[in-house]
C-alpha cells in the first residue's frame, strides 16, 4: 500500500506566506522560506506554495522565490498561481519546483493540460480543483473562489485525469479554514470514480480529521495550512498518530 501524504501549503500573498478562513479574511502566517525550511526538517512529505492573487492580478507566480524556497528543501515541492503556458511551466522548474498546479487556467483552456503533459509528462502535472456545494452539486470555482462557473467538480475531474493530469488537488471551498474536518463524502467518491491520486485540501483542525480523510475520504494526500503554520497540529505528532491506527506514512 502506498504511504499517505502529508503536505503543508504556502499560500502566498505579496511574498509572504497568509492564511485566511473560506478564501477571504486573510492573515499573516510568516516567511515562506523559513517555513518551508522548517516544514522539510519536521517530517513533511511534500511542499505545495500557491500564489493565490498570481492569476486575480494577472502577474506570474514569484519565480525568485520559488528559487529561494527550492534551495531549503529536500522533499518534492509543487508550485501554482498565475501558469498559463508551457513557458510558466519551463521556467519554475527551471527555478526548482518539481510539480506545478494549474486551476482557473485549465478550464479556460483544457488543452493546456495536454500539453503540459505531453511537454513535462503526468508526474509534473497537478491540477487544483477549488469547488463549492450549492444546492447539492459540487460546482467548481475560479480565480481563487471569487468566479462561479457551470462546472460539476466530478465531471471536470474526470475529464482532467482523461487528459493526462498526474494528479488532483481537490479544496472544498465550504471546509476550507473552518477546521471541522475535510469534505470526505465528496473525497471519497472522487477517489472511487478516478485512477489518480486524490489531495484532500480544506478544513483540517485536529488529528482526527486527517485520519478521517485518508479511512473516509479515501485520500492519497492530506494537505493543510493554519494548523501547521500556528503550530496547532506538529507534524511528526501527526504522523506517529496516524501510523498507530494503521494508516502508512513515512517517519
Amino acid at each position: 500500500m502506498l504511504t499517505k501524504r502529508i503536505i503543508p501549503c504556502l499560500d502566498i500573498k505579496n511574498g509572504r506566506t497568509v492564511k485566511g478562513i473560506n478564501f477571504v479574511d486573510l492573515r499573516d502566517a510568516g516567511d515562506p522560506v523559513e517555513l518551508a525550511e522548517i516544514y522539510a526538517a519536521s517530517g513533511a512529505d511534500e511542499l505545495v506554495f500557491l500564489d493565490i492573487s498570481a492569476t486575480e492580478e494577472r502577474r506570474k507566480t514569484l519565480a525568485e522565490l520559488v528559487y529561494h524556497v527550492a534551495e531549503k528543501v529536500n522533499i518534492p515541492f509543487t508550485v501554482g498561481g498565475g501558469i498559463s503556458s508551457v513557458e510558466d511551466v519551463d521556467i519554475l522548474l527551471q527555478n526548482g519546483a518539481d510539480k506545478v498546479s494549474i486551476n482557473s487556467s485549465a478550464v479556460k483552456n483544457p488543452q493546456l493540460i495536454n500539453d503540459l503533459v505531453a511537454k513535462f509528462g503526468s508526474q509534473c502535472i497537478v491540477v487544483a480543483i477549488d469547488a463549492k456545494k450549492i444546492n447539492d452539486e459540487w460546482i467548481v470555482h475560479l480565480v481563487g473562489g471569487k468566479v462561479l462557473t457551470e462546472l460539476n467538480l466530478f465531471d471536470w475531474a474526470k475529464e482532467v485525469e482523461e487528459r493526462g493530469a498526474g494528479e488532483i488537488l481537490f479544496t472544498s471551498m465550504n471546509n476550507d479554514g473552518t477546521k471541522d474536518g475535510f469534505a470526505n463524502e465528496a473525497l471519497n467518491k472522487l477517489s472511487t470514480e478516478l485512477n489518480i491520486p486524490i489531495i484532500a485540501s480544506g478544513g483540517a483542525g485536529s488529528i482526527q480529521h486527517f485520519t478521517d480523510t485518508f479511512v473516509k475520504g479515501k485520500a492519497d494526500a492530506a494537505l493543510a495550512a493554519s494548523v501547521f503554520h500556528f503550530k496547532e497540529i506538529e507534524i511528526i505528532d501527526l504522523k506517529r498518530q496516524l501510523k498507530k491506527e494503521g494508516i502508512p506514512v513515512r517517519l
